[in-house]
């Protein structure tokens, strides 16, 4: 592996036995990487990466917003959201049986003593997950009505690098499970965003009217989202 740097940009070379250049930018730090037929020279190489520079830089800034995990060690004292509002995390150990219940401003996490970080991520994310599903089948069945499409199924994923996806030849919506811990609008947004999908595939002028149309602010809860407000 070799590397190069271009307007201040790292980037990793790796030789392989392939026919055409392969481009790749990596969350969550925007690792940048690029594969390269064995026999092909550096400058041919560096020729490519500027012209897609730009590409890179668009990809880069995406992640630096989208979706930011802090890290946790799950102890008490730690702050943590749900719906955009924070609570103030107390973990009590119990051999009966993990849960997570809400008094006041403290979220009660109910664990074995001997749990692991990852134990007890999962539990929240269990958690979350039961949250944010309660919500999503109202927001379709509200905004399919509006926008005049149906999905056929939909789903929550843990993603890294969006919060949402539209397969559009199945009608199939993904959400990121970390929209649980953001305002509800955010949720709503992106339930918006997927959906108007089934409309228009790509992000055209078409696409946009469509969202100024269904969702006027759309924009700002956007922006908001993608790290110009605070993203917990």
């Amino acid at each position: 592996m070799e590397k190069i740097v271009i307007n201040d940009i790292e980037i990793e070379i790796y030789k392989k036995k392939i026919k055409n250049l392969r481009l790749s930018v990596s969350p969550p730090h925007g690792r940048v990487r690029v594969s390269a037929p064995l026999h092909m020279s550096q400058d041919t190489i560096q020729r490519f990466v500027l012209t897609k520079i730009p590409w890179i830089q668009k990809h880069r800034d995406r992640f630096k917003n989208l979706p930011c995990r802090p890290e946790h060690k799950y102890r008490s004292g730690e702050s943590i959201y749900l719906w955009g509002k924070r609570y103030m995390l107390e973990v009590l150990h119990s051999n009966v049986r993990n849960d997570i219940r809400l008094e006041g401003d403290r979220l009660i996490l109910q664990v074995r003593e001997a749990s692991t970080l990852k134990q007890r991520e999962n539990v929240l994310n269990s958690w979350y997950r039961r949250q944010i599903k309660r919500e999503i089948p109202l927001l379709l069945e509200k905004w399919q009505r509006i926008i005049g499409v149906n999905a056929s199924d939909w789903g929550v994923k843990n993603m890294k690098t969006r919060w949402g996806t539209c397969n559009v030849k199945d009608k199939r919506i993904w959400l990121n499970l970390q929209l649980a811990k953001r305002h509800p609008q955010f949720l709503e947004y992106v339930v918006v965003h997927e959906l108007v999908h089934l409309l228009e595939r790509n992000h055209s002028k078409a696409f946009a009217a469509h969202m100024d149309t269904f969702l006027p602010d759309w924009r700002g809860i956007r922006d908001e989202l993608n790290g110009k407000g605070d993203n917990k």
